[in-house]
């Protein structure tokens, strides 16, 4: 199954191809659900098009909301119906000092990375301004209760929260038409943030750019629908969809951006 779909995606994404074509032939042949980690949007995407391969097999995804960024993927047969329960989701609030401290995204990804886990247990971690919450796999919550006691020089303790208590995330994205001239990295930095080229390509070189949480040094890197631009020190861009083009040739694109 996997050479024919090689073709459509990039090289370095091949190891994913392959992890989620061997977990949809496990759910084949036992003929029974099998839950992945969190994904991204871009491997949610290579995973709905892997799953059109299948004739007997589903998938569904969950990671605590609607527009969760990170979702984990259930592929189960036909015969079984599945339960939010069945992606053993848990959510930890973190409970710290408000009125004497303040919290921020990376700050708190740091120190959950830092604890010695991996990306791929974390969900998203959500705040409504002011209280800040974790969705991780049930599997780590007990490690990460016991071990995580500090996010940089705030002392912190995390509490079980049930999925019914889940905050209604601050949303950071913003939608976004633009006009390109094609799909290369630097461009798009360049367009979504009103940066000249150099500069885009600047930052590119220093190391400040990652493609879903991978780094990528090459200005000319090719992005992809459902891609994740992460740009240090400027925010992050989704490309969501190619609208068509103008008669000059240039892309239609639509996407969401977070502006720092």
């Amino acid at each position: 199954m996997n050479d024919g779909i090689y073709q459509h995606f990039r090289k370095e994404e091949r190891p994913t191809i392959d992890q989620v074509a061997s977990l949809i032939s496990e759910a084949e042949l036992n003929y029974a659900p099998v839950l992945t980690d969190f994904l991204n949007p871009r491997e949610r995407f290579i995973a709905q098009a892997l799953i059109g391969k299948s004739s007997t097999i589903q998938m569904v995804t969950q990671g605590g909301y609607q527009n969760a960024d990170r979702k984990r993927v259930l592929f189960y047969p036909q015969y079984f119906e599945p339960q939010v329960e069945n992606f053993e989701i848990q959510v930890l609030e973190v409970d710290y000092p408000v009125k004497f401290a303040s919290l921020h995204h990376g700050q708190i990804l740091g120190a959950l990375v830092h604890s010695g886990i991996t990306r791929d247990v974390l969900g998203d971690i959500i705040t409504d301004g002011t209280r800040w919450q974790l969705i991780v796999e049930k599997k780590i919550a007990p490690f990460l209760v016991s071990q995580l006691d500090r996010i940089g020089r705030t002392k912190v303790k995390l509490n079980p929260k049930e999925l019914s208590e889940l905050l209604t995330p601050e949303s950071a994205w913003q939608e976004a038409y633009l006009l390109i001239s094609s799909q290369r990295i630097d461009r798009i930095i360049a367009s979504s943030y009103h940066l000249s080229r150099g500069k885009a390509k600047e930052l590119i070189e220093n190391a400040k750019v990652q493609v879903n949480w991978m780094e990528v040094d090459r200005p000319d890197y090719v992005i992809n629908i459902r891609d994740i631009i992460s740009v240090r020190g400027y925010g992050r861009i989704r490309f969501d969809a190619i609208l068509g083009t103008t008669h000059k040739g240039k892309l239609k694109v639509e996407m969401a951006i977070i502006r720092k």
